[in-house]
């Protein structure tokens, strides 16, 4: 069977605001209703497919489990990796994960933060790879482009594209991302093909290339799976021995020097929504070519995006014309479409002033659920919070804040100190400065309610855990 590899690390910073460090583009519904992760687990399921292995940080490993669940799929495994250290170490670590349940295995390596349309082509383009990749060979796919794009690398083919059904080819060399006259040259040429990121190779195949091109990453990776350890369903990978491990992508470390390499073209349909403006080109637009989401309004606008990610916040454009402009409960980015791909330095920007808008998000999510803020004064903090079925925060403590519940939605089991009873919606209940305490959501429904803090200091790193369901520091 073929074991789908979902990388799910990654800021995407070019799609600021709806997409930051505290929750990227993958776990968010950009386009349709799922999460682009959740769309890619989806796509890569199936009878020829094992459970997905998931690669991804600690900080989204409840997310990925979760959103996971909601579509009824089981992760394989989820391998935490300790720090960011780019695709090459992390296919590496999948492969020797997986070298020691099915050293025959094939690897399907594929970021989770794609759109691609038409599910049932492309597994046909899976199939149409597997026996170069059961021989030996190690295949990535290259997507027809239908436009001159600076923003992705080229794949440089010996002959001219098929245009009938396709079918594996030998690929020449990789190309970096090109100026807009050298893009417009390799589509007019009919040999060039995106770069999708997405590879298809045995297990034997590939932990070989890593050891013929990039022998360095192969020591540390393998004691870092080997020295792992299993945390609540999820493997860590070794800090220690990761940590030394050159930031390098698969394509630098082993691809760019491999001479086995081939390629299937695929033309159904793809994007790896890299800005603001492939977002645009993948939604649904009107005959002035305006695309809009949520509570938004164009009146005499083209060629423009506008989108409200707040359902209490309506954003309306009069007159825009080539203009993208998103709306977040905290941040508002209005840009020219032309310049979507700088939209990063407006995450540097933020930055250097140190707005915390810049990477995280207004909903903080956590294994239990997730909370906002509301409003934030002097000495006080109103959030709303919600805990899943089952779910429960820490046992802990506050050194510096009181909080005031009132439950809203569903009953809650409140323990503070050594007392715990019941509070259900229309009750309140009060956590004194310094008392150990507890939310559980013992129901069947999601517990909402609203947080009322008071004191000299609320940050959320005035915290003492003393048990945890989740073994979070």
């Amino acid at each position: 069977m073929i074991t789908p590899v979902l990388l799910g690390g990654g800021s995407g910073t070019r799609l600021w605001p709806l997409s930051r460090k505290s929750y990227p583009k993958q776990f968010v519904p950009l386009v349709g209703s799922e999460t682009l992760f959740q769309a890619s687990a989806r796509r890569l399921s199936g009878p020829a497919y094992a459970p997905p292995l998931v690669l991804t940080n600690s900080d989204f490993r409840f997310i990925v489990t979760e959103q996971l669940a909601r579509i009824g799929i089981d992760a394989g495994a989820v391998l935490i990796e300790p720090e960011g250290r780019n695709t090459a170490p992390a296919v590496l670590a999948a492969a020797l994960w997986l070298e020691n349940a099915d050293p025959d295995g094939i690897l399907l390596v594929a970021p989770c933060d794609h759109v691609v349309p038409d599910a049932a082509a492309f597994r046909e383009a899976v199939e149409i790879g597997r026996p170069a990749a059961e021989a030996g060979k190690l295949v990535t796919f290259g997507i027809a482009p239908d436009h001159p794009e600076t923003g992705y690398g080229y794949l440089e083919l010996g002959e001219r594209i098929d245009a009938g059904a396709p079918h594996v080819m030998d690929l020449v060399r990789f190309v970096e991302k090109p100026d807009a006259v050298r893009a417009g040259e390799m589509v007019a040429s009919g040999r060039h093909l995106w770069n999708s990121g997405i590879f298809l190779f045995s297990v034997r195949s590939i932990i070989a290339a890593f050891k013929a091109h990039a022998p360095e990453l192969v020591g540390p990776v393998s004691k870092a799976v080997a020295k792992g350890t299993p945390d609540l369903g999820f493997f860590r990978l070794d800090p220690a021995a990761w940590a030394p491990l050159a930031d390098i992508s698969l394509d630098y470390a082993v691809m760019e020097r491999a001479d086995n390499l081939v390629v299937v073209p695929f033309a159904a349909g793809w994007s790896d929504l890299g800005g603001w403006d492939a977002v645009w080109r993948e939604s649904r637009t009107d005959g002035d070519g305006v695309a809009t989401a949520g509570n938004a309004t164009a009146i005499d606008c083209r060629d423009t995006l506008l989108r409200s990610e707040d359902p209490g916040l309506e954003i309306v454009g009069l007159g825009l014309e080539g203009v993208i402009a998103v709306a977040m409960p905290d941040a508002v980015l209005v840009a020219d479409a032309s310049r979507a791909q700088e939209v990063k330095r407006v995450v540097t920007a933020l930055k250097h002033k140190k707005a915390r808008q810049a990477e995280a998000f207004p909903r903080d999510h956590r294994p239990w659920g997730w909370f906002e803020s509301l409003v934030v004064g002097d000495r006080f903090q109103v959030k709303r919070i919600v805990v899943h079925p089952g779910a429960a925060l820490s046992l802990q403590s506050h050194h510096h804040r009181a909080e005031h519940w009132v439950v809203v939605q569903g009953t809650a089991k409140v323990t503070i100190g050594a007392q715990a009873h019941l509070v259900s919606e229309n009750q309140s209940v009060y956590v004194p400065l310094g008392e150990k305490h507890r939310l559980e959501n013992p129901g069947k429904v999601a517990i909402v309610l609203i947080e009322v803090q008071t004191g000299a200091y609320l940050g959320e790193d005035d915290i003492v855990r003393y048990n945890d369901a989740y073994a979070r520091d």
